[in-house]
C-alpha cells in the first residue's frame, strides 16, 4: 500500500488503461495542455500524445456525441466534463443518445464510454456550479452511476469503469481531489453494485456517498464519544445499488439515518429509505430520517453556503433524533 491523492488515484487508473488498451482515450476541455481543470490527467499528453488526449472546446452537446459515436465504432471514450453541472448541456446526448443505443438496436451495438467529472458543491462555485446531479442520471435505464469516496475506490471503480461495456456516469467529489488515502500497488478491479462498510457499528445505520461519506465518518467519530455506535454505509455506486447490503446493515441496527448532498424532493435518498422500508420495515425502531442540502439554489456568501450543505452537526442532530425516539 501507499498513499495516493484522489486525483492522483483516477489519474493511474486512466494511465493504466489506456496503457492496457489503446482503443481508450481521454477528451474533454483542458484535458491535455493545461492537465486539466482539477490536475487529473497532468503528464497524460506528455505520455499519450494528442490523438488519445484531446483538447475540446467549451461544447459539451459536441463532444459527448463524438464520444459516443466513436465508443460506437468501438474505441472506448473517457469524456471529462469540467463539472457535472455542464453535463446539463450535454443531457441530451447522455439521456438519449449514450444510455439508449443498445436497447434500441436490439443489442447490436453497445457504447462503452464513461463520463466524469467533479460534481457537487465545493467553495463558493455558487447556484449553477455547485449542483448535485448523481439522482438525474441514475433515474435513466442505461445508464450506471459511479459515486466514489475514496482514492481507493476512485481508482478501483474508474477501472472497472473503462472495461465496462456500457456508459458509466462517473462523478467525482469536487472537494474530495487532494484527499489521501491508501492504494494498492497492484491492480485491482472493484465490481459495480458492492457497496462497503466504512464504519461498523451497532445503534445506527447511515448511508451516504461521495463526500457525504467524510461528515459521516466525523459525525460517527463525535457519537462514540457518547456511547453511540454508528455503522457507515458507502454503496459506491447508485445503480446499480447495493440494497442487501443496506438492509442487513438496517436489521442489525434498527434506526437508519440517509446522508446525501443533494436537494430532498426526489433525491437518491428517497428511492434508498422506499427499499429500506420496503425491505426491512419490521426491523426499524424509528422512521428513516435524511439529512440532505437545503431545498434552494445554492448561494455565493461563505457563509450560507455553509448553512445549506448537510454538516457534521445536522447529521449528529438527525440521529440523536432516531436513537432517542420515545
Amino acid at each position: 500500500m501507499r498513499e495516493l491523492t484522489y486525483r492522483e488515484a483516477l489519474r493511474e487508473a486512466m494511465t493504466e488503461e489506456m496503457a492496457r488498451d489503446e482503443r481508450v482515450f481521454l477528451m474533454g476541455e483542458e484535458v491535455g495542455h493545461y492537465n486539466g481543470a482539477y490536475k487529473v490527467s497532468e503528464g497524460m499528453l506528455e505520455r499519450f500524445g494528442e490523438r488519445r488526449v484531446v483538447d475540446t472546446p467549451i461544447a459539451e452537446t459536441g463532444f459527448a456525441g463524438v464520444g459516443i459515436g466513436a465508443a460506437m465504432v468501438g474505441l472506448r471514450p473517457i469524456i471529462e466534463f469540467m463539472t457535472w453541472n455542464f453535463s446539463l448541456c450535454a443531457f441530451d446526448q447522455l439521456v438519449n443518445n449514450a444510455a439508449k443505443l443498445r436497447y434500441m438496436s436490439g443489442g447490436q451495438m453497445s457504447i462503452p464510454m464513461v463520463f466524469r467529472g467533479p460534481g457537487g458543491a465545493a467553495h463558493q462555485l455558487a447556484a449553477q456550479h455547485s449542483q448535485v446531479v448523481e439522482n438525474l442520471f441514475a433515474y435513466v435505464p442505461g445508464l450506471k452511476v459511479v459515486t466514489p469516496s475514496t482514492p481507493y475506490d476512485a481508482k478501483g471503480l474508474l477501472k472497472t469503469a473503462i472495461r465496462d461495456n456500457n456508459p458509466v456516469v462517473f462523478i467525482e467529489g469536487e472537494l474530495l481531489y487532494g484527499r489521501k488515502g491508501e492504494v494498492p500497488e497492484e491492480e485491482y478491479l472493484i465490481p459495480f453494485g458492492k457497496g462497503d462498510v466504512k464504519r461498523e457499528g451497532k445503534d445506527v445505520t447511515i448511508v451516504a456517498w461521495s463526500k457525504m461519506v467524510q461528515v459521516a465518518l466525523d459525525a460517527a467519530s463525535a457519537l462514540a464519544k457518547e456511547g453511540i455506535e454508528i455503522e457507515v454505509i458507502d454503496p459506491r455506486t447508485i445503480r446499480p445499488f447495493d440494497e442487501a447490503l443496506i438492509l442487513r446493515s438496517v436489521k442489525k441496527t434498527n434506526r437508519c439515518v440517509i446522508v446525501e448532498e443533494g436537494w430532498p424532493f426526489a433525491g437518491t435518498g428517497a428511492e434508498i429509505s422506499h427499499r429500506i422500508m420496503t425491505g426491512a420495515f419490521d426491523a426499524l425502531d424509528a422512521p428513516v430520517t435524511r439529512v440532505t442540502g437545503e431545498d434552494v439554489p445554492m448561494p455565493y456568501a461563505k457563509n450560507l453556503e455553509q448553512l445549506v450543505v448537510p454538516s457534521v452537526e445536522k447529521v449528529i442532530a438527525a440521529v440523536k433524533s432516531v436513537v432517542y425516539r420515545s
